[in-house]
């Protein structure tokens, strides 16, 4: 008899196993922007100014469109924020100024509450009522930035608590992306067939968030012959080299014949499964719930019209389903990352029959405890939708769709090789040519690449010297009006955060440009623990760049740059300064030139106003027509900073590195400093007691090492590399690598470890870098 064990008593009732959420809904509204959004009488209206600075409109119209005071504080002027903002022609102004039109909404006619001002610090809020039903239009106002300014457009972020609770469990539809052909509701539990034209826009819509949708489709002609070639997973993972094991979707699908079916045009979610079957009455037999209702029969049956043969189980394109693989190899599932509204936006390459399901599953996370529907609409083939998928700048940020530089369409006319580089489409290659001839390019002639995707940040205000001295490492009391610096920035425990380039631009005024989102984040969150007087504000979307590096730069931008007499002219500009200037003389296009880059090379970056992106580069391209100006993409930079010793973000660093163990220790001047900073008892420590050094390799062996490769001598692991290339000029495999402190003097043999550490070895040696140019002459030049 197997004995009971007494469970201790648990007085009171139980405590719930959900987290908790926020109760009111959250909606962002981005700097220069505007979101239109329903009301109901007593809806509770919270606006925050999330970087401070931003002003506010908040215009209101009734249900049927007629302007009108619906909130409990009168509107006190025109809406001219919203009227000039509708009329940038930016895309997702255009759909929101469709949808005004649509309510029979004249934006002339409205009249707005303005909140905020360029005084209102980071997180200053503003609560409001609603006093009848209808409709209210946020914008975020801004004038277009001047490249040496700091009047930034920043983000406001909505709340509305509703005074219905029952309003949380009923969204609306968002607005439809253009003229719909087909409008289609899958019903929770069911799925629906329908048929799509080759060319037309296919729109998978999660209507109440955290809801999977299995999504199969067949080219219909083969149909007609019989032949029964749905979308086959396996077939597209195998052709588009898709691990496995990651989460997320593939930019096409094929069927067994390996023919595409649909392209993947947008995606607002940005976490899809890509490797499991719709779920199946095995599934729910297994478990214990025998004629539980499963997307593979609900297939079957939407399908059987279409003379599609019925299937156990279904292969399928798992829409919004959040499973992984862990460390142990399992298929582990959660509730999905969807909020409502969330879509996947694909266009057909064929005449396709379609099946969509909305999951009944309510035996595990995957519909978030509660199935809902799904919706589908379609679009006609005439129409035009920009590539984008979802990007959170932080954890918890609202997702941004990826977005189009200043310099895109120039570029897009030269390449389609785009990636998306947190969140911005940048160049990878170019046809015709390849990383390697364009990084000969950059080390012997003139080579220019997109690098607006930088991350930058207006730090203003009487204390904002005081914020960066105890937020960078480097000493920014000793930085002069126009000089650069680059620095570190990092946790309490000496872990970095971002590394980057301080610009000061006036005596309470500089520019922080790094790669982090949480750069700027951490900046607002000091200055606001210390009672600071400083104002953090993002301009990455006011400010795009373009870097001219290589030996021929100086004299191509000599020629294209105007400045000022009292200002610092191209050819006299030293290394890690900056200057004002224009491109096309006194009256001409406002720019920023700083003598930096990434390259290893003399070099610049070049600043402008997106609205300015077009003819930038236009003077660029005519300018270097006479020194051989080769476009660059991110492939061959690549190449150039590893051999430049140059260091990367979660290759050379992460937030368990410090600046010593990345390589930049000369950024932390721990004698010299007069004031503290954040970390530095921390980075006393640790570098009085290393633990791993980064140092050079050079590997010889032509098979190719990567990041993360084990590093070994004899059976014990003793670094990783962090970064490798076969190096163009230097004739051989080279690495940045991070190794433990006791095997990483110079000339020190190692090995690479490769397959299972032990079946092939690839001989290494410790060498110091930067590779090329140790003493960086040629970027002093």
């Amino acid at each position: 008899m197997t004995p009971t064990l007494p469970r201790l008593f648990r007085p009171g009732p139980p405590v719930s196993s959900r987290p908790p959420r926020a109760v009111a809904e959250r909606h962002g509204v981005p700097g220069g922007g505007a979101v239109m959004l329903r009301l109901s009488a007593g809806d509770r209206i919270t606006l925050l100014n999330d970087e401070g600075g931003q002003r506010a409109e908040l215009a209101t119209a009734t249900p049927d469109g007629r302007p009108a005071d619906l909130l409990d504080r009168a509107a006190d002027r025109p809406a001219l924020g919203l009227q000039a903002a509708l009329s940038s022609g930016e895309a997702s102004l255009r759909r929101l100024a469709a949808g005004i039109a649509r309510r029979g909404i004249d934006p002339g006619a409205l009249r707005a509450v303005t909140l905020f001002g360029a005084a209102s610090p980071a997180g200053d809020r503003a609560d409001l009522t609603a006093t009848a039903p209808g409709w209210l239009i946020v914008c975020a106002p801004a004038a277009p930035m001047t490249p040496e300014g700091h009047d930034t457009a920043s983000p406001l972020t909505v709340h509305i608590l509703r005074a219905d609770p029952a309003h949380a469990l009923r969204h609306d539809l968002p607005d439809p992306l253009a003229d719909p052909v087909l409008d289609l509701r899958v019903a929770s539990a069911t799925a629906q067939a329908y048929l799509i034209r080759a060319g037309e826009y296919l729109q998978v819509i999660d209507v109440d968030g955290r809801q999977c949708t299995d999504f199969q489709c067949f080219d219909a002609r083969k149909l007609d012959r019989g032949l029964q070639h749905p979308l086959d997973v396996t077939t597209t993972r195998t052709i588009l080299g898709h691990s496995y094991a990651s989460p997320g979707l593939h930019a096409k699908y094929y069927d067994q014949d390996m023919v595409p079916l649909v392209e993947v045009v947008q995606d607002s979610c940005g976490r899809h499964d890509a490797f499991a079957l719709a779920c199946s009455a095995k599934y729910y037999d297994d478990i214990g719930y025998p004629g539980h209702a499963n997307c593979s029969d609900n297939f079957n049956a939407a399908l059987a019209p279409h003379g599609v043969d019925p299937r156990k189980g279904w292969m399928a394109a798992n829409f919004f389903f959040n499973t992984a693989i862990d460390h142990a190899g399992v298929l582990i599932a959660d509730e999905p990352w969807s909020r409502p509204g969330d879509y996947v936006l694909m266009r057909a390459l064929t005449d396709i029959v379609c099946v969509s399901s909305a999951c009944p599953d309510d035996t595990s996370p995957a519909n978030g405890w509660a199935p809902s529907d799904i919706h589908i609409r379609s679009y006609a083939a005439t129409q035009s939708f920009q590539r984008a998928s979802a990007w959170r700048p932080m954890p918890d940020s609202p997702p941004i769709m990826t977005r189009q530089t200043a310099f895109h369409d120039d570029f897009a006319a030269l390449t389609r090789d785009f990636v998306d580089y947190k969140g911005f489409w940048l160049p990878a290659t170019f046809p015709n040519s390849s990383p390697e001839e364009e990084y000969r390019a950059c080390r012997t002639g003139v080579a220019f690449m997109d690098l607006s995707a930088l991350r930058k940040f207006e730090v203003t205000g009487p204390d904002a010297e005081a914020l960066l001295q105890w937020v960078l490492t480097r000493d920014v009391g000793r930085l002069g009006t126009g000089q650069v610096v680059y620095s570190a920035m990092c946790h309490p425990h000496g872990g970095m955060i971002d590394d980057g380039t301080l610009f000061r631009m006036g005596p309470d005024r500089f520019r922080w440009i790094g790669g982090s989102d949480f750069g700027g984040e951490w900046l607002r969150q000091q200055a606001a623990e210390l009672g600071l007087q400083a104002m953090v504000r993002g301009s990455t979307d006011q400010l795009h760049n373009l870097a001219i590096q290589g030996p021929k730069s100086r004299d191509l931008m000599a020629g294209l740059v105007w400045t000022a007499p009292q200002q610092t002219a191209i050819p006299e500009l030293g290394w890690f300064r900056w200057t004002p200037g224009r491109i096309g003389g006194p009256d001409g296009v406002p720019v920023v030139v700083s003598r930096t880059g990434y390259t290893g090379e003399l070099g610049y970056e070049l600043f402008c106003h997106p609205r300015d992106g077009r003819a930038v580069f236009a003077a660029l391209t005519e300018a270097g027509r006479d020194f051989g100006l080769v476009p660059m993409g991110l492939a061959a930079l690549d190449l150039l900073r590893i051999e430049a010793g140059l260091i990367f973000a979660d290759h050379e660093f992460t937030d368990q590195t410090d600046p010593f163990e990345a390589g930049i220790g000369f950024t932390v001047p721990l004698k010299t400093k007069p004031d503290d900073f954040m970390g530095r008892e921390a980075l006393i420590r640790r570098k009085a007691h290393p633990r791993i050094k980064l140092t050079g390799l050079v590997i010889d062996s032509r098979i190719p090492a990567v990041h993360g490769d084990p590093l070994y001598l004899g059976r014990a692991r003793v670094g990783q590399i962090t970064s490798a290339m076969w190096s163009p000029l230097l004739g051989q495999q080279i690495a940045l690598a991070q190794v433990d402190v006791t095997h990483s003097d110079p000339d020190t043999r190692l090995e690479v470890g490769q397959l299972d550490g032990l079946q092939r070895r690839l001989p290494a040696r410790v060498t110091a870098f930067p590779h090329y140019d140790p003493t960086k002459e040629r970027a002093r030049a």
